[in-house]
């Protein structure tokens, strides 16, 4: 399911949101122009690889540039290729204006970037070892969902269903759309600690982990961050 809009009007125009997009879409723009070594390079460095931050990388891997811990906000602007890139802004889009129009700009930022390296910590504690860079806005836009169903349960979200060689839209409730994505990230996360490597970052696909674990932390850090307020201003 694409979600492709919620009828969920602001107040405030979200520039934080869209900052944030655009500086997705420049980092990924400068991606394009490295050649396949520099692009490692790149991922190397500005991602978040786990055994850097565990210290247990093989020596061929060589040194971090730039701290390690530092990776945990990096990452959060690397995308892997475009449908990686267009599939989180597009959820971006959908659903950070709203937590954007109740946390305010500074909070909001701070919750997004905060959300994300929660997220990719999660990630890091099922995969201490793994060599492989995890990067992607997906673990704090998750945040983001998080404290969308938790907020706004019942606005409908128009949603791009494929069936088959049909394409129609439906309208559909927030708990209903995020909570199944939520429990689709969170069963194939726990499926991944059978496998014989993990489900994610160990196969190059998702990194479920980090998206149940961001939406966990969204929902709890929300309220903290001043969820509920300003509640004058909406119907």
């Amino acid at each position: 399911m694409v979600p492709l809009r919620d009828n969920n009007p602001t107040i405030i125009t979200p520039y934080v949101t869209y900052g944030i997009i655009i500086a997705n879409i420049l980092v990924f723009i400068y991606q394009l122009n490295l050649n396949p070594q520099q692009l490692q390079g790149f991922f190397y460095t500005a991602a978040l690889v786990p055994c850097q931050l565990s210290n247990t990388c093989p020596s061929a891997l060589g040194n971090q540039l730039i701290p390690e811990w530092m990776t945990l906000i990096t990452s959060q602007f690397l995308h892997g290729g475009l449908l990686h890139l267009a599939g989180n802004m597009l959820f971006l889009w959908v659903f950070g204006n709203n937590i954007e129009d109740r946390l305010g700009h500074v909070k909001y930022l701070i919750f997004y970037l905060t959300c994300g390296v929660l997220a990719a910590l999660s990630q890091w504690f099922f995969s201490q070892n793994s060599t492989i860079p995890s990067l992607g806005a997906s673990g704090a836009i998750a945040g983001v969902l998080g404290a969308y169903i938790l907020r706004f349960p019942k606005a409908e979200i128009l949603t791009l269903v494929p069936l088959g060689f049909f394409i129609t839209t439906i309208r559909v409730p927030a708990f209903f759309f995020l909570g199944f994505w939520f429990f689709q990230q969170a069963f194939y996360g726990i499926a991944s600690l059978q496998a014989r490597s993990n489900i994610g970052m160990e196969s190059g696909g998702i990194a479920y982990w980090a998206h149940a674990g961001g939406f966990v932390f969204g929902a709890m850090l929300a309220p903290l961050f001043g969820l509920y307020r300003r509640d004058r201003y909406h119907r």
